[in-house]
């Protein structure tokens, strides 16, 4: 099919100068996302008071970096779509940021001086490829490097000034995942079995590469490497696995192949990272959409809780004085980046220049039975509304992720325009075990909608949800099964916004990243070749003729995971059929680094969807 881009004309999305006739409310909910926000910081290993983090406080999210002993802040890259990932060298000299074009996620590593007196960025590592970043660890003297293309994965190591080596190289995905604190071990994520949801480990010897262990847990149960013990010598590896259902953790020794598993008291899906000394961890525990800190003894077994604000952390290390610097945030509260010191004190450790965020509402929580069992539900009411209202159902990404008690400048505008929003923690989330994450494996959108209707029940049989005026949205796997549900669920849904969806699914399989490529064959079980009725059944282009609700698409030209050519299949198809909708494109990747884009994204959808309600814009006050 020829693109749309020739074939028709978009209509366009008609986006008011103010979205709230009255000034204060307009003020405020600019102000949420222009306020300047930060990353928690990463610090040079062997240099801690070199630090760099991520901040939108020129307008755009860039790189930061961070001098502690004179606490001074510089900006390091400035580029017209953004930055995404940066890290610094143990010794703190340089920091590595990754290059790509225009947001299209494919590019390689560059390094620049962290001192500000010459800041020109060079090649990071000679002879690395262009491609999709597939992990990178950085040692005293050794630098592993992983990159993915059409062909496969390739990962590669380079000792001082030698010549870079490749040590690993397989069509089917893989990644760097750990550097020994030694730096003669290296620990990576393979799926030569041919499953990318679920990964094996091999521990290979350096320099020359020669394989010392394997960790293969079986057909769906992956582990996942997360860091050698931080001290000289010790060849131990922090793994995270889920041979009873959800994630929990094991350390294991490649040399000698002793595996202990941890027993730790909590219910929910554990990540964690050791302490400096290696003797301890601190654990993050996931439960239910909120997020709590600990730390375990690994000699004793000892769990003592890190006090923190209920919530969700969003990244948290301990620093060489045991601190544990974190980002926090809630629903009603502006994320902050914390530090929890060891006298116990808890106190922000970064103040983004201006003004603060304003503050929003409290998430409530609801357990919808389903057909797979209770579905989590996080919902908001707009201050002051009664009875059944507007509702945005907010349906999240991944699908390997989860919507959570955190603070959200999108969620907040909803609200303030007079909506309920809900959110779904659907089968395929993360953060109820293994079982609910993996439902989906040979189904999926179907599967995931199952639970958004049964939510949507919920929330109008409950009075939160007027049946005509249900909005289905979201970004990403979100905006694909807004796509899928216009057109399975018509009955549902009185308008969708599709953020850079999957909209055809056969083409987005032709046109996408390889990784996703290999992600898509793990979950679907082939590809569309070998399994040509599955992708159909999931595919939002099959269900075109029966969607009837007015649809706002929103892409990026340069996608790699939602390209735009299956978008603009299923864009010619509603035009073909007179199906009322509108298009939003701009120049980058898959979601923008620039804040005044995602602004101009949420207006254009917050007009859109009240237009098409028969409801005014601006927002009357």
């Amino acid at each position: 099919m020829i693109s749309g881009v020739e074939t028709r004309r978009d209509p366009a999305v008609d986006v008011p100068e103010a979205l709230f006739a009255d000034p204060e409310a307009e003020a405020r909910w600019r102000g949420r996302f222009t306020a300047a926000r930060i990353s928690v910081p990463d610090w040079a290993r062997d240099a801690p008071e070199r630090s760099v983090y991520s901040s939108n406080a020129s307008g755009t999210w860039e790189v930061y970096a961070w001098d502690r002993a004179s606490d001074t802040h510089r900006r390091v890259t400035d580029r017209p779509n953004g930055t995404r990932g940066a890290t610094v060298s143990t010794d703190g000299a340089w920091i590595w940021w990754f290059d790509d074009t225009d947001g299209d996620e494919f590019g390689t590593w560059v390094r620049e001086p962290f001192a500000p007196d010459v800041a020109k960025a060079v090649p990071a590592v000679e002879g690395a490829q262009r491609g999709y970043p597939a992990g990178l660890d950085l040692g005293t003297t050794t630098t592993a490097i992983g990159w993915s293309t059409d062909d496969g994965s390739t990962l590669a190591v380079q000792v001082g000034d030698a010549d870079l080596r490749t040590v690993y190289t397989h069509t089917e995905d893989a990644g760097i995942g750990a550097l020994s604190r030694d730096e003669t071990l290296l620990a990576i994520s393979h799926s030569e079995h041919g499953d990318s949801r679920h990964p094996a480990i091999r521990v290979l010897r350096l320099p020359g590469a020669e394989a010392v262990a394997d960790l293969y847990d079986g057909e769906g149960k992956g582990l996942e490497p997360v860091e050698f013990a931080p001290v000289a010598g010790d060849p131990r590896l922090l793994v995270q696995h889920e041979r009873r259902g959800r994630d929990e953790l094991l350390v294991w020794n490649p040399l000698t192949g002793t595996e202990t598993e941890l027993d730790i008291d909590l219910p929910g899906d554990l990540s964690a990272g050791f302490y400096p000394d290696a003797s301890a961890l601190i654990v993050a525990h996931t439960r239910a959409g909120r997020t709590t800190l600990h730390r375990y003894d690994l000699e004793s077994g000892e769990l003592t809780d890190l006090p923190t604000a209920r919530g969700s952390v969003g990244g948290a290390d301990v620093r060489p004085d045991g601190s544990v610097e974190y980002g926090w945030s809630s629903a009603e509260q502006p994320s902050s980046v914390r530090v929890l010191r060891p006298d116990g004190t808890d106190e922000v450790l970064l103040t983004p220049p201006g003004d603060r965020p304003a503050p929003s509402v409290v998430l409530e929580d609801a357990w919808v039975p389903g057909p797979g069992g209770d579905v989590h539900a996080l919902y908001s009411r707009p201050a002051g509304s009664t009875g059944p209202v507007p509702t945005l159902f907010m349906i999240h990404g991944g699908p390997q992720a989860a919507d959570e008690d955190r603070y959200s400048a999108v969620r907040a505008v909803w609200l303030d325009a007079g909506f309920a929003v809900v959110h779904v923690n659907y089968r395929g989330s993360s953060g109820y075990g293994s079982s609910w994450r993996d439902a989906i494996e040979g189904h999926p959108g179907t599967t995931e909608l199952e639970d958004v209707a049964a939510v949507q029940s919920w929330a109008v049989e409950s009075g939160l949800a007027d049946p005509a005026a249900c909005v289905l949205e979201g970004w990403s796997w979100g905006g694909y099964l807004t796509l899928l549900g216009l057109g399975v669920q018509p009955e549902r849904w009185a308008v969708g916004a599709a953020g850079v969806p999957v909209a055809d699914y056969v083409a987005a399989y032709e046109d996408e990243m390889e990784p996703l490529r290999a992600f898509d064959r793990s979950l679907f079980g082939g590809s569309p070749t070998e399994v040509p009725e599955r992708y159909r059944t999931a595919s939002p282009l099959t269900y075109v003729d029966a969607v009837t609700a007015p649809v706002l698409v929103l892409a990026g030209e340069n996608d790699p995971r939602c390209p735009i050519r299956q978008i603009d299949n299923y864009l010619d198809a509603l035009a073909a059929r007179g199906t009322p909708y509108a298009m939003v494109r701009y120049d980058a990747g898959h979601g923008s680094l620039v804040v005044s884009e995602t602004l101009n994204h949420t207006a254009a959808e917050i007009a859109f969807v009240r237009r098409a309600l028969g409801m005014s814009v601006p927002v009357a006050g």
